[in-house]
């Protein structure tokens, strides 16, 4: 777990979050949290393969089937990886981390009750900041705010 000095850093320095599992659906957790993050200047990317599939948009953004995708595009307009936060089931987490650890994210955050210490380890072996069962969107306004 990040100290509460690791995560003002680290959210002094992010632009982007790609979003895995986003949801079109306004009442889901997902959708609540990107928002909230949107709202305070953030550069959200949706990855979400269904609604990818349709040719979606979710908060304005198109929605990426993939976090490969989804970063491409990010380098293609200049900007950096900074977070990937995971709003996905445990057991679908290590090859998300193996997908955030090749697209250079900075930093991976599983949102509450998303647990899989074995990749956590990976994924900050490999570089990365990591936090997991908590949300982002409080953390960030209980120390940004």
């Amino acid at each position: 777990m990040l100290s509460d000095e690791q995560l003002k850093a680290l959210f002094l320095e992010t632009r982007t979050v790609l979003v895995v599992g986003l949801s079109p659906k306004p009442y889901r957790p997902s959708h609540g949290v990107a928002a909230a993050l949107q709202a305070r200047g953030l550069r959200i990317i949706p990855v979400n393969p269904i609604e990818a599939l349709a040719g979606n948009t979710i908060l304005g953004e198109r929605v990426w089937p993939d976090i490969e995708s989804g970063a491409r595009y990010l380098r293609e307009q200049g900007l950096t990886l900074d977070i990937v936060d995971v709003f996905r089931d445990s057991s679908a987490v290590p090859p998300i981390v193996d997908s955030a650890i090749a697209a250079d994210a900075r930093a991976l955050w599983l949102q509450i009750g998303v647990v899989h210490e074995q990749a956590a380890r990976q994924a900050q072996e490999a570089g990365l900041q990591v936090e997991m069962d908590r949300c982002l969107k409080v953390e960030w306004a209980r120390l940004m705010d």
